[in-house]
């Protein structure tokens, strides 16, 4: 660990970013799961588009911190969003 006060303390303040970090990542992660699963099971149109729902505001929460880019969190949406328009089309 280091040496001087100042990077002691934002080693610690580090450490809990990166673990607030990955638990939105894993958050963000299961979120999607949730949308994929539905859609595998054939599940409502009501429920995954809720489910959706759930991701995007989980995604713009995630980007607005800096966790992910705004880009990726665009694409993953868009693509899952794409999903979920076919899958209730046919």
């Amino acid at each position: 660990m280091a040496n001087i006060k100042s990077a002691q303390k934002r080693a610690l303040q580090s450490e809990k970013k990166r673990k607030v970090n990955l638990s939105r990542k894993t958050a963000l992660k299961t979120a999607i799961k949730k949308v994929q699963i539905a859609l595998e099971n054939g599940a409502d149109v009501a429920v995954t588009q809720n489910l959706l729902k759930e991701v995007q505001a989980k995604m713009s929460r995630a980007k607005s911190k800096g966790v992910i880019h705004a880009n990726t969190a665009a694409r993953k949406v868009g693509r899952l969003a794409k999903k979920v328009a076919a899958a209730h089309r046919a």
